[in-house]
């Protein structure tokens, strides 16, 4: 069940991370019509939020049988509303899986062009990603500080994994992508700075101490792979950046190195996916 658990947070986490990041960067890397570009975002933002419903729903099923120690437990009415009623996670997970739903709707409906109202509600839902987990360790204010650190953290996160995802859909199109990277660059600079900033954050505060040891076990190793997937990202993107007045004369080149750089970003979600499920070392 906890390897199902793990696959399940990290399917959600990702697609969830994805929507907002698209959204976010569609405006700040384009200011021009891509009506192709747009149908394609379309067709793929509407499976991104079938799939977070449908893995939000698997992930609630999942907490409940893991509680009650029994997986006919997940689908017992009552058991499972016990678990959304009267725990926090429950209480969270009905806001998030209300807003999933309601952001599934909206993608059929007149009003999917709306920006603000999609920005709106992937931003709710992914801010409702915050508390779950080790986010809700603490209580009173550390507690609410933790989880907007949280917040922070997942926003840089989303930004910049699907900016990457949307920078690869932009560079399959017919463009001059030089413009579209200084953009992306410009932005990504704050983004690398929240991430490693509040990264920091939580770590110090979940384990008390700037880095657990000992370093090749449990919490420790997997944040470590986690940081060196990150570190990674960070190499290929100060590449790319330092490339970037001759990336038209090496577009094979750059395609490849922002899929690995999102390959990676997808691996560091994936060692997130478990850290949420491992007791963090507190430092004695």
């Amino acid at each position: 069940m906890s390897e199902a658990l793990v696959l399940c947070r990290f399917v959600h986490f990702i697609v969830v991370l994805l929507l907002f990041g698209v959204w976010l960067f569609r405006p700040l890397l384009l200011t021009r019509e891509a009506p192709e570009l747009d149908r394609h975002l379309a067709r793929l933002v509407r499976w991104l939020t079938a799939t977070a419903l449908a893995s939000g729903i698997a992930w609630a099923l999942l907490i409940t049988a893991s509680m009650a120690g029994s997986t006919a437990a997940a689908f017992d009415p009552n058991t499972l509303a016990v678990v959304l009623g009267n725990t926090f996670f429950g209480q969270v997970w009905r806001w998030h899986l209300l807003i999933n739903a309601l952001l599934l709707a909206l993608l059929f409906t007149p009003w999917r062009s709306n920006l603000a109202l999609r920005l709106g509600l992937s931003g709710a839902l992914l801010a409702t990603l915050a508390p779950v987990g080790h986010g809700a360790m603490l209580d009173g204010l550390s507690g609410q500080l933790l989880i907007l650190n949280q917040l922070i953290h997942l926003t840089c996160v989303a930004a910049w994994l699907g900016g990457l995802l949307l920078l690869l859909m932009i560079l399959r199109q017919p463009s001059e992508p030089r413009a579209v990277l200084r953009r992306f660059s410009g932005v990504g600079y704050w983004l690398v700075t929240g991430l490693l900033i509040t990264g920091l954050i939580n770590v110090r505060v979940l384990t008390g101490q700037w880095w657990p040891t000992p370093l090749f076990s449990g919490f420790a190793l997997i944040l470590l792979i986690k940081a060196t997937l990150v570190l990674g990202m960070l190499a290929l993107a100060l590449f790319n950046r330092l490339r970037i007045d001759d990336c038209q004369q090496r577009m094979g080149a750059l395609k490849r190195s922002v899929v690995m750089e999102w390959l990676l970003g997808v691996g560091a979600v994936a060692a997130v996916s478990l850290l949420g499920t491992l007791p963090p070392m507190i430092a004695a």
